[in-house]
């Protein structure tokens, strides 16, 4: 924990990509991928909220249409819009990683397209590998871990670490692959030497908690469903305890309701 608070800190990374590609549907942060790890996070700890631009982060308006039935994504959209109109620019962390306690990448369909190819990311995530600090993301968010070399071993920062982000088939399932500039399951399954892992159901909730070789943790989960055991995980380890990964398929059907609406099918 920092010595300067009596709460560990921790830094959230929001897209600031508004499109799939340069003109394609509108994307940017998913919405109760932000709204459950902050739910659970925010009263145990001090959250400060960056993307690359600054600024206003853009929010994906699908998954506003998507959370209706979701009491704790609904309320945090009414009721915190500052946190993302007034993100603060990414790169002014750089060299202030030992400021925080645990960094959080946001998912939604952005930072397939801004964090996983960001210089000043990658090195802020390297700043944390460094001192043996969490490194966690959620569904796209998993994209920032790509494009990064460890300068110990000359090899991908994920490899031989199991990991988890959106699978290709929910990705082909929402019709949506075809905006992608990379299918993000074979990436990350590449980075890690084959550890990529996934729920057995398309949806499900899939955390998988790794720990890096030199120490730290690597805390992914694979979809919105898993935003809120993301947030658990993270606030185990910074509290000490044994962080819990594993999966649950309580949660698809529900998911898949807010999923046809966004698509149409």
């Amino acid at each position: 924990m920092s010595s300067t608070t009596t709460k560990p800190k921790v830094l959230f990374i929001l897209s600031s990509h508004p499109t799939m590609g340069a003109s394609g549907p509108k994307t940017g942060w998913y919405l109760p991928e932000f709204a459950h790890p902050y739910e659970i996070l925010s009263p145990h700890t001090d959250i400060t909220i960056a993307s690359p631009a600054g600024g206003a982060a853009p929010l994906d308006p699908a998954s506003v249409e998507g959370s209706k039935e979701d009491k704790i994504a609904m309320t945090f959209f009414k009721e915190k819009e500052t946190l993302w109109k007034t993100t603060e620019k990414l790169e002014s962390f750089l060299g202030r990683a030992n400021e925080f306690d645990a960094i959080f990448y946001v998912g939604g369909h952005g930072p397939m397209y801004d964090l996983a190819t960001l210089p000043a990311s990658h090195n802020l995530i390297l700043e944390f590998h460094s001192l043996h600090k969490p490194i966690s993301a959620v569904c796209h968010g998993p994209a920032a871990l790509l494009n990064i070399t460890n300068p110990a071993t000359s090899l991908p920062l994920i490899h031989s670490l199991p990991v988890t982000g959106f699978s290709n088939a929910e990705e082909e399932d929402m019709d949506l692959m075809q905006y992608m500039p990379f299918p993000l399951e074979t990436k990350l399954n590449e980075a890690s030497g084959g550890k990529y892992e996934k729920a057995a159901a398309n949806y499900g909730e899939k955390v998988v908690v790794s720990t890096f070789p030199d120490g730290g943790l690597l805390i992914t989960g694979q979809n919105p469903a898993s935003a809120g055991a993301v947030g658990k995980a993270i606030l185990e380890a910074l509290q000490g305890e044994k962080p819990h990964g594993g999966e649950k398929s309580g949660l698809k059907g529900k998911l898949q309701k807010g999923l046809e609406k966004i698509t149409g099918h």
